[in-house]
């Protein structure tokens, strides 16, 4: 790969026309900009293999914290197991998991409702301006 002070470098710049002159400085240019964008390129994709490597490292966690929650509720119904027929720990267990997933999807629900898809304050505004503009033509 050619350096910048490479390209059009045959001549000195004092026996060059005006013409050469600007051709040297374009193709000048293109190196440059070529040479920016091969950089630009590889940073992304450095920037992008650091980013899945993290993404994977958050999904394991994730796993991980599962397996975690699992075990804790696990060892939550061998405690009540201890003063309940086992049957009895494992299913109040799961009804108290189930009424909170309840409560989440509740929860959930309503903020889905209050986020509308569309931002209607903006919308509105930009119909007024609309009518402030068509007035203002008409007039």
């Amino acid at each position: 790969m050619s350096s910048i002070s490479d390209v059009g470098a045959e001549k000195p710049i004092g026996e060059k026309s005006a013409a050469e002159l600007v051709h040297d400085l374009t193709e000048q240019f293109s190196h440059l900009a070529r040479t920016e964008v091969r950089l630009a390129v590889r940073e992304v994709q450095d920037k992008a293999k650091h980013a899945g490597k993290g993404a994977a490292s958050i999904g394991l966690a994730g796993v991980l914290a599962g397996y975690g929650v699992a075990v804790v509720l696990a060892a939550v119904v061998l405690l009540l197991a201890l003063v309940l027929p086992a049957w009895a720990a494992a299913l109040i267990v799961g009804a108290v998991l189930l009424l909170a997933a309840g409560i989440a999807a509740l929860v959930a629900r309503k903020q889905f409702r209050q986020g509308a898809p569309m931002p209607s304050e903006a919308v509105e505004s930009a119909k007024e301006d609309i009518q402030v503009v068509k007035e203002a033509v008409r007039r």
